[in-house]
């Protein structure tokens, strides 16, 4: 284990400080299964937004589909229109970049979003794709032999696990 200690709900609390500035009348939470559908399930109603946020998956697009299959975190549902929409994307942890790829994918093959951005809980750094978020509650460096999740308890409290592997 890594002496890394991040304190989630701190950084939730800076997180929806920083989506409510990025955030537009017409903004679409959407969050990439499964710790950013977390996040967007509360900020939703942080945000006192009505109905549900989108969620997403990177299931179907991401370029080890091969070695991975499909996951069992959670399928696609985004319950408005994608055509025009100004869609925020909202995720845990950042990292090489690729699950965002294939989240943009997906979300491309629902229609044409007038506007997507990001924002992350963490950045560790380590992009192998030309992405970045437009708003991180923290930036940490983490060797790549080491996983950082996001966890969300019985009481909707979120934590983080670091572990090598």
């Amino acid at each position: 284990m890594s002496s890394l200690v991040l304190d989630a709900q701190a950084l939730y609390r800076e997180f929806l400080r920083g989506v409510q500035n990025l955030r537009r009348a017409d903004t679409r939470l959407v969050g990439i299964t499964s710790g950013g559908a977390w996040l967007a399930e509360q900020l939703q109603i942080d945000l006192g937004l009505p109905g549900k946020p989108g969620i997403i998956s990177s299931s179907m697009h991401r370029d080890d589909f091969a070695q991975r299959g499909l996951a069992h975190g959670g399928q696609t549902s985004l319950p408005f229109e994608v055509n025009g929409a100004d869609i925020l994307i909202l995720d845990d942890v950042l990292y090489t970049g690729r699950t965002l790829r294939a989240v943009i994918n997906e979300l491309f093959d629902y229609g044409r979003p007038a506007c997507v951005r990001l924002a992350v809980l963490v950045d560790r750094g380590g992009r192998e794709l030309p992405i970045q978020a437009d708003y991180c509650a923290a930036r940490v460096a983490l060797p790549a032999s080491q996983s950082l999740t996001l966890r969300r308890d019985d009481s909707g409290q979120f934590s983080f696990n670091v572990k090598t592997q």
